[in-house]
């Protein structure tokens, strides 16, 4: 299972979604995956899992099946999260 965070650099959420990615790592010991939406593989991305809103974390399963996502701010929980992280 992995979770992705999908986020713009230099956005007013930015800082946000820096401090939950550092607060995650530093709770739970693993590592969120951070992609770009405006990359290429981040295009491709957002487009296979139809993501419109940003920030977004999408908790996705082995098999690349949508286990749960969270769009937009607030941000979920770090317990939230979590649960999808192995």
């Amino acid at each position: 299972m992995r979770v992705v965070v999908i986020y713009k650099d230099r956005t007013d959420y930015a800082r946000q979604v820096i401090d939950f990615i550092a607060d995650f790592k530093r709770q739970t010991g693993h590592d969120l995956e951070v992609m770009d939406p405006e990359s290429p593989a981040g295009i491709d991305f957002t487009q296979t899992y139809d993501i419109m809103e940003l920030p977004f974390l999408i908790a996705i399963s082995d098999d690349g099946i949508m286990q749960n996502t969270w769009a937009g701010l607030p941000l979920p929980t770090i317990s939230e999260v979590s649960y999808y992280v192995q």
